[in-house]
């Protein structure tokens, strides 16, 4: 495969990996992945029309969700091209620029997921331990401020490490692992100094995913707390509640992270279509569950669509 394809790749190309072995099956794998994005697409959008539309919805926790369901949308779109683009056969390979721009994206939008996540955590401990002070503490101004402090903090401070891709010699076979571009592919195929792009790299995670996951768990600390001194077992089932959705949110989000981080570094051995399988759970899995998870749990959102759907089919 390399041998065949080598010669005819420019020198600033990269060659995107699809499901290895599988090449005879792509029309048929392409199958579920083209559902998959149509529902990370439409309920995405539909989560997006409800709270639009729906001015009972005009409140900061569907605010909140608003800001994931883009975030979730965006995830979809960024890698859109390039996986349906294998498995159509489309394309093959990648230029280092397109690859380095949908490199930022996702990590991007990554940062911008476990952010929005936190700000979701942060709303459900004011709602629980501060009712009262609620609307008074997360106005729209406040919220807006909120929303541009997430943008600049997903997407400024990966700028330096994204740019030094630009400059890289890459003298490794130009071979990526995912059917889509990361970070930490493109610094395995170089071979120049990486060492400031990893240390950037690692510190954006600690400061980031970890440090937000750290504060979601200790949230849901004091909500927990909260919650055992009320009294009425009805009232502490209604708050519990509230907290479902946005406790699965954050498993679906940090489960594939983590699972994708072990296979890199612990599962060398594996087949490269169960990589390639775990970078595409990571990718899609969250963007495709969220819509159906806030959709389902939530019952202002739920009898909305449903809403929606009876007046179509009248």
């Amino acid at each position: 495969m390399i041998a065949l394809v080598s010669p005819n790749m420019n020198s600033s190309s990269f060659l995107l990996t699809g499901f290895s072995g599988l090449e005879q099956q792509y029309p048929w794998i392409s199958v579920p992945f083209s559902t998959i994005y149509a529902v990370v697409l439409l309920g995405n959008c539909l989560v997006l029309y409800v709270i639009w539309t729906e001015p009972s919805l005009h409140q900061p926790m569907f605010y909140f969700l608003a800001m994931l369901a883009i975030t979730d949308l965006c995830m979809g779109l960024s890698t859109l091209n390039t996986v349906q683009g294998i498995l159509l056969g489309l394309i093959q390979e990648i230029s280092l620029d397109s690859c380095i721009t949908q490199a930022y994206f996702i990590h991007g939008l990554s940062f911008m997921e476990s952010s929005v996540l936190l700000t979701m955590a942060f709303d459900r401990y004011i709602a629980i331990c501060n009712p009262l002070r609620y609307s008074s503490i997360l106005t729209n101004s406040r919220i807006i401020k909120i929303g541009l402090t997430i943008l600049g903090r997903s997407f400024f401070f990966i700028i330096p490490p994204i740019i030094r891709l630009k400059y890289f010699h890459y003298c490794h076979p130009h071979i990526l692992s995912h059917s889509f571009c990361l970070h930490q592919d493109l610094l395995r195929l170089a071979c120049s100094d990486i060492r400031f792009n990893s240390y950037y790299a690692l510190m954006l995670v600690i400061c980031t995913l970890l440090l937000d996951a750290v504060l979601i768990l200790f949230s849901y600390v004091l909500i927990l707390k909260s919650v055992l001194a009320i009294a009425s077992r009805e009232e502490q089932r209604k708050s519990f509640q509230t907290c479902i959705s946005h406790i699965c949110a954050v498993l679906i989000f940090y489960i594939p992270i983590i699972s994708l981080t072990m296979v890199h570094r612990f599962g060398k051995h594996l087949s490269p279509v169960v990589h390639v399988l775990m970078g595409n759970i990571y990718i899609l899995f969250p963007p495709l569950m969220n819509p159906i998870i806030y959709s389902v749990k939530i019952q202002q959102i739920r009898s909305r669509i449903l809403r929606l759907f009876s007046l179509k089919i009248c």
